[in-house]
């Protein structure tokens, strides 16, 4: 309050920059001393953080999915009712959806609110995945018929498809093709997608040959693609190594992604589905395909009722929400990519943490803040089904049920876990 401000422009404008870089950095120290992010069960055994180290994990926050198909057959609307807004265009016509539209979609997860009871948390904090609703594909779109160059590049951004195929008759609904028919929907797409994949590992192949510096492992996966490809068959179909798979990850294979067919059916068909469904089941099963049946205009509905009103729509349909197709659709996909679910939970929130299958408690607690894997020492554990019967932690500590778990230890479905560390 005593200091005095320089009378000329130049020195005064030197005397704010500093005054608000020391703010700056004061309030910088301040905020990571106690991390607002971080779940009051976490104990912080840090003595000091470097600045280099100050950013959370982003390993797992680029993940999407897209959701695909032929124009028209209800892909936006789904898109609408998965992130419960009307950001995507949904219209009777061809083309309606131009530029992707994306949207992040908690995971239901029936185990959350119970934690959240069992610690008095203040806030709850689901795992999410990204959806893109990405133009429609029409035939002739790996030659760049359409929108298809723009929509093929969009899938390859992502790292799994769902792939919406209309199963329900309406005339009322124009369909681009003129008539309704699953599995010819279902192939137009495949086989573009197989088209633009073989020109791509063709386009590849040809300068791996020409290159005398060129990775043999390459060469190989790129020959055993070719030949799968060439036949129509996906390259998700192709067994490579861990070393060939590396080699062509790059290329971004379209049919090398995951893929789940959602099945869009009538409401009078979401509980039992329709011969359309069973059709297109027996397509899925011979490519190693999950079919979810949804009916995008049952679920575009439900975004607009309340809680209670929802569970008696659905099961005037004879259907449950957790069991819906919606929900089943988002599991699928969490489950396709190979996800789990691990939870931290305490009185200023619970929340569940995305990790890869097979990942050791070091990478698991590297999603929260990188210092956490850098300085793992131990994680004490603990599994959902425990704590739920017990009650409490100190109970499941009381029935020798807590673990203290090593830089070995992978990370099972459900865990709840403390994490120690000290950099």
């Amino acid at each position: 309050k005593s200091s005095k401000i320089p009378a000329n422009n130049t020195s005064c404008m030197i005397y704010t920059c500093l005054l608000f870089m020391s703010l700056f950095l004061s309030a910088r120290v301040s905020a990571f001393t106690t991390p607002s992010f971080l779940p009051s069960t976490l104990t912080l055994r840090s003595r000091h953080v470097s600045g280099s180290s100050r950013r959370l994990s982003s390993s797992l926050s680029s993940i999407k999915t897209a959701i695909v198909g032929m124009p028209n057959v209800g892909k936006s609307t789904l898109f609408n009712a998965l992130t419960e807004t009307q950001g995507a265009l949904a219209a009777n016509y061809p083309f309606a959806t131009i530029e992707p539209n994306v949207g992040i979609v908690s995971v239901p997860d029936a185990r959350l609110p119970v934690l959240a009871e069992i610690n008095s948390s203040v806030k709850t904090i689901p795992a999410s995945l990204e959806f893109v609703d990405v133009a429609g594909l029409v035939k002739g779109a790996s030659a760049g018929e359409g929108l298809g160059n723009k929509f093929l590049a969009n899938i390859r951004e992502c790292d799994a498809v769902v792939h919406v195929v209309r199963c329900f008759e309406d005339e009322n609904v124009i369909h681009v093709d003129g008539s309704v028919d699953p599995l010819r929907d279902a192939d137009v797409i495949n086989l573009e997608l197989v088209l633009a994949d073989g020109a791509q590992v063709d386009k590849r192949l040809e300068r791996v040959r020409k290159d005398r510096k060129a990775d043999p492992v390459e060469a190989t996966a790129l020959e055993k693609l070719k030949a799968a490809l060439d036949e129509g068959t996906p390259a998700r179909n192709v067994e490579l190594d861990e070393d060939e798979e590396k080699s062509v990850k790059s290329l971004g294979l379209l049919t090398r992604k995951k893929m789940i067919y959602a099945a869009n059916v009538a409401d009078s068909d979401l509980a039992t589905g329709n011969s359309m469904v069973e059709q297109l089941r027996s397509v899925a099963e011979k490519e190693g395909a999950n079919v979810v049946v949804v009916s995008a205009q049952v679920e575009a509905e439900l975004c607009d009722l309340s809680a209670e009103d929802r569970a008696d729509f659905l099961e005037s349909l004879g259907v449950t929400l957790e069991g819906s197709g919606l929900r089943a659709l988002v599991a699928s996909a969490y489950d396709l990519l190979g996800l789990r679910t691990y939870y931290t939970s305490g009185p200023t929130e619970t929340r569940a943490w995305t990790i890869k299958a097979g990942w050791t408690a070091p990478q698991a607690a590297g999603v929260i803040h990188n210092d956490f894997e850098r300085g793992f020492i131990r994680a004490e554990t603990m599994s959902y089904g425990d704590l739920e019967r017990e009650g409490d932690e100190q109970k499941v500590k009381a029935a020798g049920l807590m673990r203290s778990e090593g830089k070995d230890y992978v990370v099972q479905e459900g865990d709840v876990m403390l994490f120690r560390f000290n950099v």
